[in-house]
């Protein structure tokens, strides 16, 4: 039999529908989708979503917000006498994140637009809220201070996770962080409250500054800019952003002051020099006598203070909003 007659013979076989040619057609279609499916996911990136990170204090409002931008206000206006909780919110004690959408082409639109119903092009994001607890403040520092600047939600808090037991490995590109304050805390000069804000913020600025001072050669990292949110708006004891931007370049000025005294005093009595290469151990210009944020913009750091409130009467947190739409 010649090769034509041969291959003749093989190609009728296969077109008789016979029990063998039906199990072998139907492997075919269903193997060849599996294989393609995995050979295109192991050469194709998944999309990163970009990131906020919310800090800030205990009590200041973090988890209030991140259920505001998610599920819209948190009390219902029917009666604005006797408000009803839509949600209730609580103390985190582990970070919480949520998936959200600014509109890219129509400034306008706030955390309460349909986009989908409004046509318009949206951008995912992450927002990240981290506890304030100052035990468990430690975590995103560690986070903020890389020079990748990349964030795992999965590893900010949990110490199993950071050993890699279970961890998550996905990353998501840090493009802004949200500080949130209690507005009407701070208006004592001399409470707690003040104190302990102004020293998170002051680490949470030191960190990026560190951050900045030790990249590679002449590449500095992306930058990450931070927005001072002034919460608590609408109690009447609340002070104007103006005042609380003030108060904590005031309260920040104290806190170098003491830690500088301090680190003079060790250095001195290990023999060493205080603050390293490019004054390290600074926060902000080398020197300075006051704090002040406009500093941070010689590492790269545009610090802002917007007031505004998430539950009651007041302004709102649409400013808020757009200012994280407009760093995504």
């Amino acid at each position: 039999m010649s090769t034509i007659d041969t291959l003749k013979a093989a190609f009728e076989a296969s077109l008789t529908p016979t029990p063998s040619v039906i199990s072998i057609g139907l492997a075919i279609v269903l193997l060849i989708p599996i294989i393609l499916h995995f050979i295109f996911s192991a050469t194709t990136p998944y999309t990163t979503l970009p990131s906020v990170l919310l800090v800030g204090p205990s009590g200041a409002g973090k988890t209030a917000l991140l259920t505001l931008f998610e599920r819209g206000p948190l009390y219902h206006n029917n009666n604005p006498a006797v408000p009803t909780p839509v949600a209730e919110t609580h103390t985190s004690q582990t970070p919480s994140t949520v998936e959200l959408a600014v509109s890219t082409d129509r400034p306008t639109t706030t955390y309460r637009t349909d986009l989908d119903a409004t046509g318009a092009t949206a951008k995912k994001f992450l927002l990240i809220d981290t506890p304030g607890h100052p035990k468990l403040r430690r975590h995103a520092l560690a986070h903020l201070a890389s020079p990748s600047a990349t964030i795992t939600p999965s590893l900010l808090v949990s110490p199993a996770a950071q050993k890699g037991e279970g961890a998550e490995t996905s990353k998501s590109k840090l493009k802004a962080l949200v500080f949130l304050v209690d507005a009407a805390a701070l208006a004592d000069t001399d409470s707690a409250a003040l104190s302990s804000t102004a020293e998170y913020l002051y680490d949470v600025l030191l960190t990026l500054q560190r951050r900045f001072l030790r990249r590679s050669g002449s590449r500095a990292p992306s930058n990450v800019p931070v927005l001072v949110a002034a919460n608590k708006l609408d109690l009447f004891t609340a002070l104007p952003a103006a005042l609380v931007k003030s108060q904590l370049e005031a309260e920040l000025s104290r806190i170098r002051k003491t830690r500088s005294k301090g680190l003079l005093d060790s250095g001195e009595a290990d023999g060493e020099v205080v603050g390293g290469e490019e004054g390290e151990g600074w926060l902000g210009a080398v020197g300075s006598d006051k704090f002040s944020f406009k500093e941070m913009v010689e590492f790269d750091i545009e610090v802002e203070v917007i007031g505004g409130n998430v539950v009651g009467d007041g302004p709102g947190a649409d400013k808020w909003w757009k200012w994280i739409g407009e760093r995504i």
